[in-house]
């Protein structure tokens, strides 16, 4: 049973100053399974609050997206920065916690640093990985976009670091970066056969070769991801897992697009319900 998730970082953002009370409203006009819950960097000082509230609304949440910064800070050669990207880093596994979510999308690195200092981000995986085992929290580090070199490369590199890593697979940032053929070929079919990937952000790119200006998160068909290979290729190597949808659905009013994420939905079910 494949689990069709809607990101909350899809419907709260800046133009609706990021209140997470809308979630209730949102949550039950959506068709979706459930959610991936996005935490905030501005939500850290009321932590509490936002978990009671999710708590009481009974939002489904079997994925979290850790916070983006603490791969920037991961980045850096300041032990001081990486201990307090760490200490953040529990932070998000308690609140994953606290929701029922056992997995957690990780940005290893980001932000304008990137990855040019990909070693010191490899090597502090270890540390991330050691706080979410207390967790019972599962990683999975996303095929981010890159400025220095490219996610697939990072990946190869940090499984031979760590023969167990798991991963999750975006479409747009691997189309960002010319990557989305490299889940078809056989050199790299133990993503797959192996069980590194274990969770998929379903989202369409709009841009060309590493088009910064371009970048913004797009529903399926809007786009230039090949999303009938995609589905053909998941029906065939008969994946049970999760997709999450990402496109951003808030306007500059913050209003949010209900309509368009729902046809995102049924749109993921329709393919998934395709013969091969």
């Amino acid at each position: 049973m494949n689990d069709i998730l809607c990101s909350t970082g899809a419907l709260i953002g800046r133009p609706n100053n990021r209140d997470y009370t809308l979630l209730k409203p949102l949550s039950e006009q959506l068709h979706c399974d459930g959610f991936e819950f996005m935490m905030y960097s501005s939500w850290y000082d009321e932590a509490e609050r936002l978990v009671d509230f999710l708590q009481q609304i009974h939002l489904r949440v079997p994925v979290m997206h850790c916070e983006k910064h603490i791969g920037q800070a991961c980045a850096s050669e300041e032990k001081k920065d990486l201990e307090e990207a760490v200490s953040l880093f529990r932070i998000n596994c308690e609140i994953a916690k606290k929701l029922g979510a056992n997995r957690m999308v990780l940005h290893l690195w980001d932000g304008m640093v990137s990855d040019s200092h990909f070693a010191n981000n490899l090597r502090a995986y270890r540390r991330l990985q050691e706080t979410a085992e207390e967790y019972g929290i599962d990683i999975l580090v996303e095929n981010v976009v890159c400025n220095c070199g490219d996610p697939m490369s990072h990946w190869c590199e940090l499984r031979e670091a760590y023969p167990d890593i798991h991963f999750v697979f975006d479409t747009k940032m691997a189309a960002f970066h010319r990557q989305e053929e490299l889940l078809y070929r056989p050199e790299y079919d133990w993503l797959w056969r192996d069980g590194h990937i274990r969770h998929f952000h379903v989202n369409d790119y709009g841009g060309g070769y590493m088009e910064w200006g371009k970048l913004k998160t797009l529903p399926i068909g809007d786009g230039h991801v090949d999303f009938d290979q995609f589905f053909s290729f998941i029906r065939k190597i008969h994946y049970q897992g999760s997709f999450t949808v990402e496109a951003t659905a808030f306007g500059s009013d913050g209003a949010v697009d209900v309509e368009m994420l729902n046809r995102s939905f049924e749109r993921i079910r329709g393919y998934l319900e395709a013969e091969t």
